[in-house]
């Protein structure tokens, strides 16, 4: 079963026509959320982030999307699927019509719900994809259904065994992993490329940068990362919805520490408990 603009029906019935614009053109963002029980994981970030990519491009925000009307449609497609714990997908498009200029702003809904099923690995290998880049600019900051690149790298990453790999920009400097934002932490300076660089604006990523910015043991710097830096680091992690801090433990030849990621998987934990 899948939310269809906030009616339950079954994933088979048809729903997207040959004029679809996120079909036609990419129009369209989406969300990925952790639902445990009856809490929605850092609801009001993932709302928020949300309100501000639609606004900037231009679709229009019905006026029943409030915080609480997105919080009760995906509860009630997990509810609906029968999962105790869940990992969302909420996509947001364009209606259909036009071309590239679209004849209308307002927008349609699907929510997808299925088991969560996390596992952060202990072994974690990755590599850079060269062969293309992500641009830098706010529109790559933006979850939208834009995701070629990210398809091209997960096929070299599977045809190279490796769990991830990171992308780079027209820079040449690092931007992100295929599903996640990266961080390099060198003595007690834990670094991560600013948004400008074209990362996603991950809401994992800003709890991580508000735990390292209370705590005294570290400095958190934004800044321009040349991959070179990979063999010097003490540590790389990536951070996402789902898995929350994944430790990378290798890079080539270089291997990695792990301490600092590990400590903060069990502070963000704790965050997670008292998100709403």
């Amino acid at each position: 079963m899948i939310n269809y603009n906030g009616s339950i029906i079954a994933k088979r019935s048809a729903l997207l026509t040959v004029n679809n614009r996120a079909l036609k053109y990419g129009d369209a963002l989406f969300e990925t959320l952790k639902v445990i029980g009856d809490k929605i994981i850092f609801a009001e970030d993932h709302y928020f982030r949300l309100m501000a990519s639609m606004r900037m491009l231009r679709m229009k925000i019905p006026i029943e999307f409030t915080l609480d009307f997105f919080k009760k449609e995906i509860l009630k497609t997990v509810e609906a699927q029968e999962l105790e714990s869940a990992r969302v997908r909420l996509s947001v498009y364009r209606k259909d019509g036009g071309f590239y200029l679209p004849k209308h702003n307002t927008i349609e809904y699907i929510i997808e719900a299925h088991q969560l099923k996390t596992l952060v690995k202990t072994r974690y290998e990755i590599d850079l994809f060269k062969d293309y880049y992500v641009y830098s600019g706010l529109l790559s900051t933006l979850k939208t259904t834009n995701k070629i690149i990210n398809v091209l790298a997960s096929i070299f990453a599977d045809e190279n065994d490796l769990d991830n790999c990171l992308l780079i920009n027209e820079k040449k400097q690092l931007v992100e992993a295929l599903n996640a934002n990266v961080f390099l932490v060198n003595g007690n300076q834990v670094i991560t490329p600013p948004l400008s660089e074209g990362c996603l604006k991950g809401i994992v990523r800003k709890n991580i940068i508000d735990i390292l910015h209370k705590d005294a043991d570290y400095t958190i710097v934004e800044a321009e990362i040349s991959p070179f830096e990979l063999q010097r680091v003490d540590e790389v992690f990536l951070t996402n919805t789902i898995l929350g801090v994944q430790p990378v433990t290798g890079y080539r030849k270089k291997m990695y520490t792990t301490e600092v990621a590990v400590g903060l998987q069990k502070k963000l934990a704790i965050l997670e408990d008292l998100s709403s």
